[in-house]
C-alpha cells in the first residue's frame, strides 16, 4: 500500500497499516476516482488526514480569502527534498501566526509520475487553490498542466526543473530552483582549486587525475549536466583528467555505496577524485571506504552537491571534500511567498524573495549555488 503523507504544521503523519476496506470514490465528472485504502490508524491521526487532505475546501474556486497549498513530492525520502519541505513548512508557520487563514497539504508520489498526477488531481477537486510540484519525470508534465489549467488552478514547479517549452504553455506556469549549470561548473572550479593546491594529491604521479564519477539519473537533464560541466570546467582550468569508473545510483546513498564498492574493488587506490552529482550519493562513496577499512589518508577527493545538513557535517569532519550549497531555505521562501501571493491574488511584484534575487520573466525564480568547505561549512549548517 503506498504511503500518504499528511502534513500539520510541521509534524508529519504517515496513515498506513493494516487495510480495513476498500470504498471507490466518485470525482465530479461521475468517473471513478483512484482507489483508496482505509488505514487501521489512530482516531487523532485518522481525523486530523480526513481534514487537512481535503485542503480545507470542496470546490477549488474559493472566495473566502483562505490559502490551501497543495504540494506533491516526487520522493519524500530524498533528502535535500525532506529539508527544503522543512524550511518551507517554517514559513507556512510564520504567516499562520500573522493570523493568515493558511494551510498545506504534502503528498508523496513515490517516484511514480502516474500517481503524482492523480495527487494533483485530488487536490485540486478538494480545494487547494495553488499547487507546488516536485516532478517524478521532469519531461512529463503535460496532465498536471492540463488539469491545472482546466481548473484555473496555478502552478509552482520546483527542484526538478521542466523543459522550457512546456512552462510556457500557460501564463500560471512557475519554476522555482536553481542553476544545474552553475552547480556543475562550481563543482568543478573546486576540485580544480583543490588539485592545485595539493599536488600531491596526484599519487601516482602521472600528472592527470583518476576519476569516477556518480550520476543522479540516467537521462536526467540536471544530472547530465552536473556531471558534463564539472568535468568540463577542470579541463578548461589545465587539470588533464583520466575517467576510471561511472556509475548511477539516483541520487541515493545506499545505492552509492553499493556503486562505489565495486568501483573501489575494479580500481583499487587508482581512484583520485569522486565527482558525486549529490551529498547523498558522495555520503555514499564515504560509506563504501569506511566499509572497506581504507584509512582516510588512502581516500581519494570526494565532491558533492546541494549542502545538506549530513553533506556539511561530513565536509566539517573531513570526510567529504567540498560541496556545492544548493539554496534549500532561499527556494522555500521564495516558493512559500509565490505560492501565498498567487492563491491571495497579491501582486507578483512585491514578492519577498531573499536579497539580490528576483523573478525572471515572470515564470523563474533562481537561487545561487555556492562553494562550500571546511570553513565556509560551520555557517552554512546553522542556516
Amino acid at each position: 500500500m503506498r504511503k500518504r503523507v499528511i502534513q500539520i504544521g510541521k509534524k508529519t503523519g504517515y496513515v498506513h497499516g493494516k487495510v480495513q476496506m476498500m470504498r471507490i470514490k466518485v470525482n465530479k465528472s461521475g468517473r471513478p476516482a483512484r482507489m483508496r485504502r482505509v488505514a487501521a490508524v489512530p482516531a487523532a491521526v485518522l481525523a486530523a488526514a480526513v481534514f487537512v487532505s481535503g485542503c480545507g475546501g470542496t470546490s477549488p474556486q474559493r472566495g473566502d480569502g483562505s490559502v490551501r497549498i497543495g504540494v506533491s513530492l516526487y520522493d519524500q525520502y530524498d533528502t535535500f527534498i525532506s529539508e527544503l519541505m522543512a524550511s518551507f513548512n517554517g514559513y507556512v508557520d510564520n504567516r499562520k501566526s500573522e493570523g493568515v487563514d493558511i494551510a498545506t497539504i504534502v503528498q508523496d508520489a513515490s517516484k511514480s509520475q502516474p500517481a503524482q498526477n492523480e495527487d494533483v488531481a485530488e487536490m485540486i477537486e478538494n480545494g487547494c487553490n495553488v499547487l507546488c510540484v516536485n516532478l517524478v519525470d521532469r519531461t512529463a508534465p503535460t496532465e498536471i498542466i492540463d488539469t491545472a489549467r482546466k481548473n484555473d488552478i496555478p502552478v509552482i514547479f520546483f527542484n526538478r526543473e521542466l523543459v522550457e517549452e512546456d512552462l510556457m504553455q500557460w501564463d500560471k506556469l512557475y519554476y522555482v530552483g536553481a542553476d544545474a549549470f552553475q552547480s556543475g561548473t562550481l563543482q568543478g572550479e573546486m576540485a580544480t582549486e583543490y588539485f592545485k593546491e595539493h599536488p600531491e594529491e596526484d599519487r601516482n604521479g602521472d600528472g592527470s587525475i583518476q576519476y569516477v564519477v556518480l550520476e543522479g539519473e540516467a537521462g536526467h537533464q540536471d544530472a547530465i549536466i552536473r556531471t558534463e560541466y564539472s568535468v568540463d570546467t577542470m579541463i578548461s582550468n589545465g587539470i588533464l583528467l583520466d575517467k576510471v569508473g561511472y556509475a548511477i545510483a539516483n541520487w541515493n546513498r545506499a545505492q552509492a555505496r553499493s556503486k562505489m564498492e565495486q568501483l573501489i574493488d575494479g580500481n583499487g587506490s587508482g581512484i583520485e577524485l569522486v565527482l558525486a552529482n549529490n551529498d547523498d550519493m558522495a555520503l555514499g562513496a564515504i560509506d563504501a571506504y569506511q566499509g572497506r577499512g581504507i584509512p582516510t589518508e588512502e581516500w581519494p577527493a570526494i565532491f558533492g552537491i546541494d549542502g545538506t545538513d549530513t553533506g556539511l557535517e561530513a565536509v566539517i569532519a573531513g570526510t567529504m571534500t567540498g560541496t556545492i550549497y544548493n539554496d534549500k531555505d532561499g527556494q522555500a521562501r521564495a516558493m512559500e511567498a509565490l505560492a501565498y501571493a498567487l492563491a491571495s491574488g497579491s501582486s507578483l511584484d512585491n514578492l519577498q524573495l531573499p536579497d539580490g534575487v528576483a523573478m525572471q520573466d515572470n515564470k523563474y525564480i533562481r537561487l545561487p549555488y555556492e562553494k562550500v568547505d571546511m570553513e565556509k561549512a560551520k555557517d552554512y549548517l546553522s542556516k
